[in-house]
């Protein structure tokens, strides 16, 4: 029987929750470089590919051998700039989650392939190892309605304010997460919070989205079928 999530539906201008975790829940992110590369990767897929920049590289006769292959290779990428919108994500020790909406149906598929190829290749030759880096293939669910687009942003960020104990951490010591973007402390041209953030207030702070995420009440049955599964 396939596992939870395993069958992905793919539309159109729709809104998914994408998810892996470690083989037999191995860590995937050991330190902070490897956070970080992950999160580079995310950057250049879904910022605008600046080819005029990368072909004036090429043929600059004053740029480096290394400038050129990189350039080269940049050029040969994957970019998703306009089929994938990114609006919230939190990357575990063991998992990550990522919402995000595609424009044209087989854009999710290309994408998430291309940077679990990417980030494994980084991170086996980093650690000497050999073989899958993730417990299966990705997964993918459709997210049907506003509500289970609030909760899941909601659920990743709690997440990673609570990932040590139960106690609630400041966003400057959670694990990689969107919520420093939710809470205007950092602007990342790749995320976009703005859709989820137009359901809160900005000057009540009972109403903000602030005490959306970090009320005591974390009622998970609105998303119950979307998320990772135990």
């Amino acid at each position: 029987m396939p596992g939870k999530n395993s069958i992905k539906q793919y539309l159109e201008n729709s809104y998914y929750h994408l998810y892996n975790r470690g083989v037999e829940k191995r860590l995937i992110f050991l330190d902070e470089q490897d956070y970080s590369v992950f999160l580079s990767y995310l950057k250049e897929y879904l910022l605008p590919k600046n080819t005029t920049q990368l072909y004036d590289t090429i043929s600059n006769p004053n740029s480096s051998w290394r400038e050129k292959d990189k350039a080269n290779k940049l050029l040969r990428m994957n970019n998703f700039f306009g089929k994938i919108t990114l609006l919230s994500y939190c990357l575990m020790p063991n998992h990550f989650h990522l919402l995000v909406k595609q424009a044209s149906a087989n854009s999710i598929d290309v994408f998430m392939n291309s940077l679990a190829t990417r980030y494994t290749m980084f991170f086996n030759k980093k650690y000497k190892r050999v073989g899958a880096l993730y417990q299966a293939q990705y997964k993918a669910v459709i997210v049907s309605s506003d509500e289970q687009l609030l909760h899941l942003s909601r659920y990743f960020h709690f997440q990673s304010l609570a990932s040590q104990g139960n106690a609630l951490r400041s966003w400057k010591a959670q694990q990689p997460s969107s919520y420093p973007e939710y809470l205007w402390k950092r602007k990342t041209e790749w995320v976009k919070p703005e859709e989820i953030l137009s359901f809160f207030s900005k000057s009540n702070p009972k109403l903000s989205y602030k005490s959306f995420v970090e009320s005591s009440d974390q009622d998970l049955s609105p998303i119950a079928k979307v998320v990772i599964e135990n």
